[in-house]
């Protein structure tokens, strides 16, 4: 496998630095501007969630001052494949721009992969879970070692590995870590539980009684967490009941009849959410069709 590292090359590629991601990478490029309905999703994408807030707020800044750095895509047959620039792609397409700047790249999947991975290691807080299933989709599509994919994209071995070693998580705390209930942090220290219904327990306590990652390492420690007081988010005044173990059937239940995570967030016995999670264009399609 090719060793060199990506992390400083996309800073060339996206006009950070003079240099670059590889000799002559953009001098034989075309800048052109291109329809954005002619502009295809990146495949290897694996940022799920685009706040909508912070698209809105970048609409507003293209429509005042258009874009003033190009997107990247490639040419796939008569259309363009975004490789690099999704959240202006999308702030384009919400401000209703027919046409925006685009460099034009030949480059083939793996690296449109891997520049999909570094541009959002790099710009964005990607949370923990989605890094680590970009980092074992790459490994099971392309092969080589953790160590080898770390060089590549500028980051230490141990970073790669502790990640994808969350993904051994139940789906119900890696759903917890996608929406900010625990951080990764908390999801590690889970990894030192026997089994998947003791991390379930545990994160579920977490989230209850508001536990620091230190209290988590010594709740798994010992089986209780420390003495000290839970912290009271100061949006809270009490903290919240344990959640109801019938809601918990009833989420496992609605998991396996839609094949992804489902959370149901009761806020008053009569009142809360029910949470569908989905990663894909596919997985939309099927549990919308499923709910129709």
């Amino acid at each position: 496998m090719n060793k060199r590292r990506l992390g400083r090359g996309l800073e060339a590629l996206l006009g950070r630095e003079e240099g670059g991601f590889e000799p002559g990478s953009l001098e034989g490029s075309e800048l052109l501007h291109v329809a954005v309905d002619q502009i295809d999703p990146n495949p290897y994408q694996p940022r799920r969630n685009f706040p909508a807030a912070d698209i809105a707020s970048l609409a507003d800044s293209l429509r005042q001052h258009g874009m003033l750095q190009p997107i990247l895509v490639r040419p796939i047959g008569e259309r363009y494949q975004l490789i690099a620039g999704e959240r202006r792609l999308r702030a384009s397409i919400e401000a209703q721009l027919h046409e925006i700047p685009a460099r034009v790249l030949d480059l083939d999947d793996q690296r449109v992969f891997e520049l999909a991975m570094v541009e959002n290691l790099q710009r964005e807080d990607l949370n923990a879970v989605d890094k680590a299933t970009a980092f074992r989709e790459y490994l099971g599509r392309y092969g080589g070692t953790q160590e080898e994919l770390a060089g590549r994209l500028g980051l230490d071995r141990s970073t790669v590995s502790n990640l994808i070693r969350l993904l051994e998580l139940p789906d119900e705390v890696l759903c917890a870590v996608r929406d900010n209930e625990i951080t990764q942090g908390h999801a590690r220290a889970l990894l030192g539980l026997p089994d998947p219904e003791s991390q379930r327990a545990a994160c579920r306590r977490i989230t209850t009684e508001n536990l620091s990652v230190r209290q988590t390492e010594a709740l798994v420690a010992t089986g209780i967490p420390t003495p000290s007081r839970p912290r009271v988010r100061r949006d809270q005044a009490h903290a919240p009941e344990p959640r109801l173990p019938h809601l918990v059937e009833l989420e496992q239940h609605l998991h396996q009849r839609f094949g992804t995570p489902v959370l149901i967030r009761a806020k008053t016995p009569e009142r809360g959410q029910i949470v569908i999670d989905y990663n894909s264009q596919e997985d939309f399609d099927r549990v919308t069709s499923l709910i129709r």
